[in-house]
């Protein structure tokens, strides 16, 4: 059984290597978006924890929208109520967050904790699980889910004052550690070539 799990694993482990291997590019790639976008989170906090506040309003304002079309259109399938209910529910939440943004901000900054939180713990388990990798690749998850849980404290205790610059402040500084790790992974993963043989 064990040999079995062990086995699993580094079958995983091997899946996932080759996965980076090849497409280390778009990591890259990716992990840079992720540290030039934060820097500018940073730069204007305030600016982005608006602008993240408007983009989460209109997703929720769409998804509702799309909802309601779909539940109506299927409105003779059992649970038709409940699906009515969670369109008009995603519907009002967006028009909140977009006609009242600052507002909106301190709801958003409630789930960016929960968010943090979970996508900390997350990034240290899987730190820990990597932790015999011979890269450093792992350390960085790990210092990456260990922000993510203090900038989650940070914001804790500075509600609700601090939630409209604090906001754009906390995405900026998760996006360019969250790029850091990607950029750390994709360089040093081999090459597609050299792990080819000739």
């Amino acid at each position: 059984m064990i040999t079995n799990q062990s086995m699993d694993v580094a079958r995983v482990r091997a899946a996932v290597s080759a996965a980076v291997r090849r497409h280390r590019a778009l990591f890259l790639f990716e992990g840079t978006l992720l540290v030039i976008l934060g820097l500018l989170a940073i730069l204007v906090p305030t600016i982005a924890s608006l602008a993240a506040t408007v983009f989460f309003g209109w997703i929720l304002l769409l998804s509702g929208v799309v909802g309601l079309v779909a539940t109506i259109r299927g409105r003779h399938v059992p649970g038709f109520g409940w699906s009515l209910l969670s369109a008009v529910v995603g519907i009002v939440a967006g028009a909140l967050l977009l006609g009242w943004p600052v507002q909106g901000t301190l709801s958003l900054t409630s789930v960016l904790i929960a968010f943090l939180l979970v996508e900390g713990a997350a990034s240290i388990l899987y730190a820990l699980e990597h932790r015999t990798a011979p890269s450093a690749r792992w350390s960085w998850m790990l210092a990456s889910g260990i922000v993510d849980i203090v900038l989650g404290v940070i914001l804790i205790i500075g509600l609700p004052g601090t939630a409209l610059w604090a906001l754009g402040l906390l995405i900026g500084i998760n996006m360019i550690f969250g790029g850091c790790a990607l950029i750390v992974m994709a360089l040093s993963a081999p090459s597609q070539t050299a792990g080819t043989p000739a």
